[in-house]
């Protein structure tokens, strides 16, 4: 676990699905093997599996399920591409870009590959090519309005090029109006009202 600590990936960073996935398959499988080997251990000392270690075993198995459950929604999630990551970079300018989303909602999860947030606006961009953008605006907006921000405007886009030229307008205006996306959220007190870029990352896995 040395080297997936060394190279830890928190949310919102690029590569976050990616090391998900590689902590879920590891914890999982330890999990099991515990949980197996206790089991063999009990039956073996005891000879009946009626014992303190297939009590214990059985208890593991509940994380080991969590854990599994867990593993198998980043299998399933869709990771931003190394190509998109390179594209939104040259054009992300001074601009906080988060990226890997996957956004739960009660009837399913949207995948986004990058977002940012400045001023009052939300831009996404989408590769999942079964996903609908006026959905995932929709429940992005409804949770911006949850969280306190109902006059933001939102969206989501489905092409790489026109979501970095939009990018490049928000830089722009960051530039004009002087913004500091970054000190934003340095700035924030744990307790207060979270900043939008902060609700979009929370309401994401």
């Amino acid at each position: 676990m040395g080297i997936l600590s060394a190279n830890k990936k928190f949310k919102g960073e690029f590569g976050y699905i990616k090391y998900q996935r590689k902590i879920g398959i590891i914890r999982t499988v330890i999990f099991i093997l515990i949980a197996v080997l206790l089991f063999l251990t009990g039956l073996t000392v005891f000879g009946t599996q009626k014992n303190f270690l297939s009590i214990l075993a059985a208890l593991i198995c509940l994380p080991a399920g969590w854990s599994a459950v867990n593993m198998i929604m980043f299998l399933k999630a869709l990771p931003c591409s190394d190509s998109a990551h390179e594209a939104v970079l040259q054009h992300a300018g001074g601009l906080l870009i988060h990226y890997d989303h996957i956004i739960t909602s009660y009837e399913k999860n949207f995948n986004v590959s990058a977002s940012t947030v400045l001023d009052k606006n939300i831009c996404c961009y989408i590769e999942d090519q079964k996903a609908d953008p006026d959905d995932i605006e929709r429940h992005i907006k409804k949770m911006m309005a949850q969280g306190g921000y109902s006059n933001h405007s939102i969206k989501v886009f489905d092409n790489l090029e026109r979501f970095c030229e939009r990018l490049d307008q928000l830089d722009k205006l960051r530039s004009d109006k002087s913004i500091d996306p970054k000190a934003i959220e340095d700035a924030w007190v744990p307790g207060t009202a979270q900043t939008p870029a902060s609700v979009l990352l929370s309401i994401s896995l």
